[in-house]
């Protein structure tokens, strides 16, 4: 399997052409001018019903947003704001939109392009997620109590939009992108959020870890890049006074993380014993915190391709979780030095740690990983913008 159009596909599930429609994209395409199929929706019906958050949420700390009026020019700096939330899948998007901005789709999102076309265009290969959307991101703000939060959904993606500047070099357009939300909104605090592969055997689907640091593990398009294997760290202490608060809102969804009956794929196969359907396993999400949970600025992993932990790689001695793109924004804040806001990881496993014993060749390893993210990823990140939701309603910094 391809692992750059894997990551593709788990990017866009669930896009619809009104995701499309808040720019006017380019045609659909592949790195080499091919056509690229376009992914299918997302199972239907996969929606946190608001009724059932709206009444858990502590009173006056239920999240409100508000557009814009009159709308925005797309070419407009962002408003500015305490506080950035900004995740990367159409999955996590509509979690985070359910959870932050209930009552307005993210399809009426306001777009935004601001130097896309002068900037960021050179930058960005053809095929890739922004040039289809044709903007960098969309946003929404909303406030939790007094604070003023902008929810952001980016277009960009580390592993998706290099153009190839020399062997194991490329350009890296999503830092700029970082560079440009800080100088514009200002924010306190920028949480990057959304789905990772678990890397720790005893961590649960929809488990949310929660941490103050990132590290590259580049391998490929970026494996000779000054920043291949750095790691970065915000030293700051994360407000765990609405921690509880979360642990309600987290059970209200815990159901809908229940794993299906398992078999093997025919008869032919046998179990020991009588029994050819294994029951399908309960999950309890959690926040797991790092210095609390796992050791103190244990890192998020950053790949530049599409990797997940497995019972064999051992990644959980390098990191707490694996995904695509936080890292970026751990160099971006160390290069603003003292101008930079304080940075958060905070993701949710959208599929746990893999055996590490099925084949890769076919990759059924990869297989299982993609299908718990379709089947889960929406679910599991609902339990991550609660867990962002409690770290800024108990922020007093």
């Amino acid at each position: 399997m391809d692992r750059t159009l894997l990551a593709r596909q788990i990017i866009d599930f669930g896009l619809t052409e009104q995701d499309l429609k808040l720019g006017q994209g380019d045609t659909l395409e592949d790195a080499e001018g091919g056509a690229l199929l376009q992914a299918a929706p997302g199972p239907a019906g996969l929606q946190a019903t608001q009724s059932e958050l709206g009444e858990i949420f502590p009173d006056g700390l239920a999240p409100t947003p508000s557009l814009i009026e009159p709308a925005p020019a797309s070419s407009d700096a962002l408003p500015r704001a305490d506080y950035v939330v900004i995740t990367w899948t159409v999955a996590e998007l509509q979690a985070l939109a359910d959870v932050f901005t209930p009552g307005i789709s993210r399809t009426n999102w306001h777009p935004y392009d601001r130097n896309f076309k002068t900037k960021y265009v050179p930058k960005i290969r053809a095929g890739a997620p922004a040039r289809a959307a044709n903007r960098l991101a969309s946003y929404c703000p909303t406030t939790i109590g007094d604070k003023s939060v902008l929810a952001m959904k980016s277009e960009l993606h580390l592993n998706q939009d290099g153009v190839k500047t020399g062997e194991g070099t490329a350009t890296l357009p999503v830092a700029d992108l970082f560079r440009q939300i800080i100088d514009e909104v200002k924010p306190k605090l920028i949480i990057t959020t959304g789905t990772a592969g678990a890397t720790f055997a005893d961590h649960d689907l929809g488990d949310v870890m929660i941490t103050r640091a990132a590290k590259f593990r580049c391998q490929s398009e970026f494996r000779n890049e000054p920043f291949a294997n750095q790691a970065y760290r915000c030293d700051f202490e994360v407000p765990q006074q609405r921690f509880d608060d979360a642990k309600t809102l987290l059970a209200a969804h815990a159901a809908k993380l229940t794993e299906p009956d398992f078999g093997p794929p025919t008869t032919k196969y046998r179990l020991p014993g009588e029994q050819q359907v294994l029951p399908g396993r309960k999950n309890n999400p959690s926040m797991k915190l790092d210095g609390r949970d796992f050791a103190e600025f244990k890192p998020i992993l950053t790949t530049d391709f599409f990797e997940f932990g497995t019972s064999t790689n051992h990644l959980a001695d390098q990191g707490c979780g694996v995904e695509m793109g936080d890292a970026a924004l751990g160099m971006v804040c160390d290069e603003l030095g003292d101008h930079a806001p304080r940075w958060l990881v905070v993701r949710n496993a959208s599929d746990p740690q893999i055996n590490g014993n099925l084949p890769t060749s076919p990759d059924v390893q990869a297989m299982w990983a993609v299908w718990f993210y379709e089947q889960y990823g929406y679910w599991t990140s609902i339990s991550s913008a609660i867990a962002c939701w409690a770290i800024i309603a108990g922020d007093h910094n």
